[in-house]
């Protein structure tokens, strides 16, 4: 999809926002959580956020009923991946759970974007590499890149290195 198509596309799907996402958006914008800046519906890599803290690479999406499905929820695993090999940390939640359940959504975001350490390293502190690359090591392969658990509310994007919250993300 060119840049044009998706700033398109992000537009129309702010237009068109479910209930779920409109009232997420009300507790996410004007920095109302943990002072993070959110954009919604924005280009992220070839896809387009939900909700996306730019500063942080984080990345919020909420699945409704159109998630459901073993090919759906492939789908999002394999865009999840991708967007975390962009260096993008994804939060999943359900419509339901946000309508039902907004402080503890907004407790969870808060706790993982905790967690997710700062993509802006300090230009003091050399150049930008991980252990791994250092090393020499493919990082798709390594666990943080490891497939998680499916189905689950909150479903996690994987990984096994990090704190892990029950429902939700760390990566």
């Amino acid at each position: 999809m060119r840049l044009g198509q998706k700033t398109f596309t992000a537009r129309h799907l702010r237009h068109d926002e479910t209930l779920a996402e409109k009232r997420l958006w009300a507790q996410l914008r004007n920095r109302q959580c943990a002072g993070l800046k959110f954009v919604r519906q924005s280009p992220a890599g070839p896809y387009i956020a939900d909700f996306l803290c730019r500063e942080m690479r984080f990345i919020v999406e909420v699945d409704g009923a159109t998630h459901s499905t073993d090919a759906e929820v492939a789908r999002d695993h394999a865009r999840t991946q991708h967007l975390k090999h962009l260096g993008y940390t994804v939060f999943r939640v359900q419509n339901d759970e946000v309508i039902h359940g907004m402080d503890e959504v907004l407790t969870l975001i808060r706790d993982a974007v905790a967690s997710v350490p700062s993509p802006i390293p300090s230009l003091r502190d050399g150049p930008l590499s991980s252990p791994a690359q250092e090393a020499g090591e493919d990082l798709l392969s390594s666990p943080a890149f490891s497939a998680g658990e499916e189905g689950a509310p909150l479903r996690s994007n994987g990984g096994d290195e990090g704190p892990q919250i029950q429902k939700g993300i760390v990566s």
